[in-house]
């Protein structure tokens, strides 16, 4: 009984000696690199190409002058249920950051993308060039409406 208290006694004396030097289990440490909030195209090697109106069935998109605010608080729903899993405003993430997206891409271009994702991905230069950027994953057909795609699309203008 004594020997064990003993052990006991010295095992307690060793474990409470300095941590400084311990390590606790499995220890990664990294610096965070700061981002830049505004999205960058220079970070991207994605050509920018404004005449491409992508392959689907918006042919023209004409946006007002203002922003019709009720129409994008419909896309902003629906945004943050179909496509914020890929998709951030200012950063990127699965896919490209969204913020700014007018000035890469066609309005035309953004809906084709949003309602025929797989087609664009087989015959669109630029977004067989996004597929590639980002590791081949590719965005999926959430079976988006006109209606809605132009929602999200309004939506895509205020950011």
């Amino acid at each position: 009984m004594k020997k064990n208290l003993l052990i006991f006694f010295v095992t307690l004396i060793i474990s409470c000696g300095s941590n400084e030097n311990k390590k606790k289990g499995f220890e990664y440490n990294r610096t965070q690199k700061k981002e830049n909030k505004k999205y960058n195209t220079e970070e991207s090697s994605t050509p920018i190409d404004l005449k491409n109106k992508g392959l689907g069935p918006i042919k023209e998109a004409n946006f007002g002058e203002f922003i019709d605010q009720d129409l994008a608080n419909k896309g902003a729903s629906s945004f943050n249920r179909k496509c914020t899993a890929c998709h951030m405003a200012g950063r990127k993430l699965i896919g490209p950051a969204m913020k700014g997206i007018y000035d890469r891409r066609s309005p035309e271009w953004v809906m084709n993308m949003i309602l025929n994702p797989v087609g664009m991905l087989k015959k669109d230069p630029i977004a067989i060039a996004l597929l590639k950027e980002y590791n081949n994953i590719m965005m999926l057909n959430q079976n988006i409406t006109k209606d809605e795609a132009r929602s999200i699309s309004e939506y895509l203008r205020t950011l």
